[in-house]
């Protein structure tokens, strides 16, 4: 690990004197896995760094671009990772590097202000049954993000390969997210929430055992929360905290459906089984199929969709031997 201690710090917001009593004693350690972030990294942290209350720390997950230079001169913690082992992998280095009462993890392509941290932390010392709670997430233009989600069920896997998620978007069976506009304007206990921005409970986090590494990227916070959920915790979201995150700003889209397919497979099998997988492998590749043949005029899109159906049938057989 390194620490950056040049840059020019301007006078932090006050805080509450219960949330922490100054740098040396946070109250929150920011974590957030920088991969190829070199563009979005700085505003991502900037607005965190003033705080006195919040720790960060970025782990350089082996980066091509060398990310954490973007950051180098700012009063931080940076470790490099000596390989990129995906976002869990990069999310328990930082985790274990603190010891904050809470950590929020936090996408490098993704900004929270403070009022919005502490309307998150405000809402976890509320009700300590909550292992973590999202805030109300929106795109660089403004536009909501539904964050909010129910756990993978092949029902909605098979609706969203034939595109039922189009004609009911409401219908809990159709989708995993939860679309219901009124559910973003109000605190809510979905059943899981988006990664991106979240902030949890230390002491949930570590009774949990951290993220699951298998999970290279995609899945490994619906499995936390998933997790979490059968020892008691739940997990919360709160509006009044405000999130902006761009995505795709470490990965292009074109390129990580093949990751969402295997993660939600292993998922599938972890905690449902080789049967379950076996049928969960057989709707994604069929939903890859139609997407593939969705975005024909898009070539690198339909290409991105297409090898995400060859591995999810691998994922099929690999299924399929375990039954």
């Amino acid at each position: 690990m390194r620490t950056s201690q040049n840059g020019a710090v301007t006078t932090a917001p006050e805080f509450p004197r219960a949330i922490g009593e100054g740098r040396d004693a946070p109250a929150v350690d920011v974590v957030i896995v920088a991969y190829n972030s070199r563009d979005t990294l700085r505003g991502c942290v900037e607005p965190l760094v003033p705080l006195p209350w919040v720790s960060v720390t970025v782990v350089d997950n082996d980066c091509p671009d060398d990310s954490s230079e973007a950051v180098s001169d700012l009063p931080i913690s940076i470790i490099d990772a000596p390989r990129n082992g995906g976002f869990a992998y990069g999310c328990n280095l930082g985790v274990a590097a603190g010891s904050a009462e809470f950590v929020l993890l936090l996408n490098p392509d993704a900004d929270l202000d403070a009022a919005g941290l502490s309307a998150l932390v405000d809402a976890l010392r509320a009700d300590p049954r909550l292992a973590g709670v999202g805030p109300r997430i929106v795109d660089e233009s403004g536009r909501l993000v539904f964050t909010q989600r129910r756990f993978p069920r092949l029902r909605s896997t098979y609706a969203q390969a034939l595109f039922l998620h189009r004609a009911a978007p409401l219908a809990p069976w159709s989708d995993d997210a939860i679309r219901d506009l009124d559910a973003y304007d109000r605190p809510g206990f979905p059943e899981w929430v988006s990664g991106c921005c979240v902030l949890l409970r230390r002491a949930a986090l570590e009774s949990a055992g951290g993220l699951d590494e298998g999970f290279f990227l995609y899945a490994e916070e619906t499995d936390l929360f998933r997790r979490l959920a059968a020892t008691g915790w739940r997990v919360g979201f709160e509006p009044r905290a405000v999130a902006t995150h761009v995505g795709q700003g470490s990965v292009s889209a074109d390129t990580t459906e093949v990751f969402r397919a295997t993660s939600r497979v292993r998922y599938a099998r972890k905690h449902h089984g080789a049967v379950v997988a076996f049928f969960e492998a057989l709707g994604l590749a069929l939903g890859n199929v139609t997407h593939a043949a969705a975005w024909i005029t898009r070539p690198a899109r339909a290409r991105g969709h297409w090898d995400a159906a060859r591995a999810a049938l691998r994922a099929t057989r690999s299924a399929g031997d375990t039954l």
